[in-house]
């Protein structure tokens, strides 16, 4: 018991890592950039909030510890801006590939079966193939969208978004997982990046 207690505090330390790691975007008031960590707590609560909005068959529950554990990866990786310079370094298989190896360290910090236990969840999540991982990849994509929009466009005039980019790099997923969501979203997307013009 204590060598698995050591192991499990010693991934909880490890996973504090996460409030040191900055994302693009900037929480609502707009005075800094919101932390991995803030994010994935936000995450939750939107997958507590919105359940409604999930597809049959999805667990809210399996949404949940999803999301708590998808971006601690991050820790060793930082936050790839979906809307980086290029908007491929997002998905590319060199970030792939760092994400990846991160996850191996970081989860295998956890005893065997738990280390397991949640790797199975983070690769789920990352493959958005079950109910449950595209209703979570659909609110990991939402909520940056919807700091932007509380922000008078947030970040997207630094990273040069266009509608165009929003729909292709964003809408496709956060539609897939809650296309009711993003039907409510479009909406004031567009209005914001018409506004723009």
């Amino acid at each position: 018991m204590p060598d698995r207690l050591s192991a499990q505090m010693a991934f909880l330390v490890e996973a504090e890592k996460l409030k040191t790691v900055c994302r693009a975007g900037r929480i609502i008031d707009g005075s800094r950039r919101e932390n991995s960590a803030e994010h994935s707590w936000h995450l939750a609560l939107y997958a507590l909030t919105l359940a409604d909005q999930a597809g049959p068959g999805v667990d809210i529950n399996r949404v949940l510890r999803m999301l708590i554990l998808h971006d601690l990866v991050e820790i060793d990786v930082g936050d790839v801006p979906i809307h980086s310079a290029n908007g491929q370094a997002h998905g590319s298989a060199e970030v792939q590939a760092a994400e990846a190896a991160a996850a191996d360290r970081i989860f295998g910090l956890l005893p065997a079966g738990l280390a397991a236990e949640f790797r199975a969840l983070w690769d789920e999540f990352e493959a958005a193939e079950t109910p449950d991982a595209v209703f979570a990849k659909s609110l990991d994509r939402v909520q940056p969208v919807m700091l932007n929009l509380a922000n008078d466009g947030g970040t997207w005039p630094e990273f040069n978004v266009t509608y165009d980019q929003l729909e292709s790099r964003v809408g496709h997923k956060v539609a897939r997982g809650a296309p009711a969501l993003w039907d409510w979203v479009r909406v004031r997307a567009r209005a914001w990046f018409a506004g723009q013009e």
